[in-house]
């Protein structure tokens, strides 16, 4: 019998879904069996050494998504057209890995991918590599390098930025974790240690 009240879903919604399946290219299912992989692969590791490894492997295709932002700046003949989408390749490329680093390391510390508090994770994962990616543009110290000090200066900054979103959500995913334990659990853990 319905009793008048409405629950709130916790679960994306179906608009959600779409604009992260087909806009952004998450793949649930292949985050899931990255992780698992990764778990069969290294199974005495814990879930912050499992998440150091994704960070780990992120850094070259970090390279790669770095490489499409400032690879077109580097050659003074190509217009201002070729320099826009290699902005706007790399930085998509890179807000993909960003935000799956993120739903990986989620998996990793047991959380569900579907629950609306990733949006918020997410959101901060897409915020912190567009302003990164464009740094070079917006900050004015960067902005006055040449151009192949600018591909150093933002790749670097490419690089690190997907390493700090990686740490932060290690921080953020074991802190819930650790909230969520009962105090007989946090004592046994402290002990266990």
């Amino acid at each position: 019998m319905n009793d008048g009240t409405v629950k709130a879903s916790t679960q994306w919604n179906l608009a959600t879904e779409k604009f992260f399946y087909y806009c952004m290219g998450l793949r649930k299912g292949d985050m899931g069996r990255q992780v698992a992989m990764m778990k069969a692969r290294y199974p005495d590791d814990s879930p912050e050494r499992l998440a150091r490894r994704f960070i780990a492997a992120q850094v070259p295709l970090s390279l790669v998504g770095s490489a499409l932002i400032h690879a077109p700046t580097l050659l003074p003949m190509v217009g201002s057209a070729f320099r826009f989408l290699g902005l706007a390749t790399g930085t998509t490329f890179m807000m993909i890995l960003n935000m799956t680093l993120v739903m990986q390391i989620a998996l990793l510390y047991g959380y569900e991918l579907d629950d609306r508090a990733r949006l918020r994770e997410l959101l901060a994962a897409i915020t912190a590599t567009a302003l990164t990616s464009s740094s070079t543009s917006l900050i004015p110290q960067l902005a006055r390098l040449k151009p192949g000090m600018k591909a150093i200066a933002g790749g670097t900054a490419i690089m690190t930025t997907s390493q700090l979103i990686g740490e932060i959500a290690i921080k953020s995913f074991s802190a819930k974790q650790r909230s969520a334990e009962t105090p007989v659990q946090q004592t046994a853990a402290a002990y266990s240690r």
